[in-house]
């Protein structure tokens, strides 16, 4: 688990912190998989709100709580948690009913939750070509020189490599945007990954069987945010698609992937769009 050292973390104020307090965005993908756990724990929680699309995330304040920039964050008692699938793994430990990882299916869904991970910046790619559609570059180079220069650079005690990703991320988008090949080749990975899953969700009601899991919130994330790209998954993977829509019926997940009206309009406007020009994510993937 990903718990920050004492000497990683520069906004000390939040040392001091008592209780649950997790640090958020609506929209971010990553956030809404923790908010639906917590959500279906049971668990009460203080929120503090950081605004990706404004980069708050790379502001001095919040890199001195996570030194990689990224959301959730957990504090709880002053002690700073940070990657997602970490924090989940650690809750469940903290508030282990209702058990969402099966008692001896633990290595099973760390390994499955590490392969949802690694399949993170495809997901991003996706999302900023197909839903976001950002008219320039999400990153400034200004931004990114505050990001590799502020926040104590370590993890754990240890320096740090993953600013390094995320900034050559954004550099490629800002140079290159998401390119067709780019996009194409994120689109392949989920078909697989989603094939995958709908051959375990044939017969079953969920990704390990009978009983709801952390496994089947983090997929539905990404079934999620693929769905607003265009992803035809009901098509493509009709286990996947049933599963799905039994999922988005409950309220503690509906609630956290409800868009306000605007912002629904806005990524509709922009489906429409890449529809009406043959650029929408079906004919560019040739899903």
């Amino acid at each position: 688990m990903v718990k920050l050292a004492n000497e990683d973390i520069k906004t000390r104020e939040v040392l001091d912190w008592k209780g649950l307090h997790v640090f958020h965005f609506p929209f971010s993908s990553c956030s809404q998989k923790l908010r639906i756990f917590l959500g279906l724990k049971g668990v009460d929680w203080e929120s503090h709100l950081i605004d990706l699309m404004g980069n708050e995330n790379l502001q001095e304040h919040f890199l001195g709580i996570n030194p990689r920039g990224l959301l959730p964050v957990l504090v709880h008692d002053g002690d700073v948690h940070i990657e997602s699938n970490d924090i989940l793994t650690y809750l469940e430990s903290v508030y282990p009913e209702p058990r969402l990882i099966p008692e001896g299916a633990e290595n099973e869904v760390a390994t499955l939750l590490k392969h949802e991970d690694e399949l993170h910046l495809d997901l991003r790619a996706l999302s900023f070509r197909f839903v976001f559609a950002p008219p320039h570059a999400p990153k400034s180079p200004e931004d990114l020189e505050i990001y590799a220069n502020t926040g104590s650079g370590t993890v754990q005690g240890q320096k740090d490599g993953r600013v390094d990703v995320e900034i050559d991320f954004w550099e490629n988008i800002a140079a290159h945007g998401i390119t067709d090949e780019v996009a194409g080749a994120a689109a392949a990975k989920f078909r697989v990954v989603f094939g995958e899953l709908d051959d375990r969700l044939d017969g079953n009601a969920y990704v390990l069987g009978d009983t709801m899991s952390v496994l089947d919130i983090a997929w539905f994330i990404y079934a999620n945010r693929l769905t607003l790209a265009g992803y035809p998954i009901s098509r493509l993977h009709p286990n996947m698609g049933a599963w799905y829509d039994r999922l988005a019926a409950i309220p503690e997940i509906s609630k956290e992937i409800e868009l306000p009206p605007p912002v629904k309009a806005a990524f509709d406007a922009t489906r429409a769009k890449h529809v009406a020009e043959g650029v929408n994510l079906e004919v560019v993937a040739a899903l």
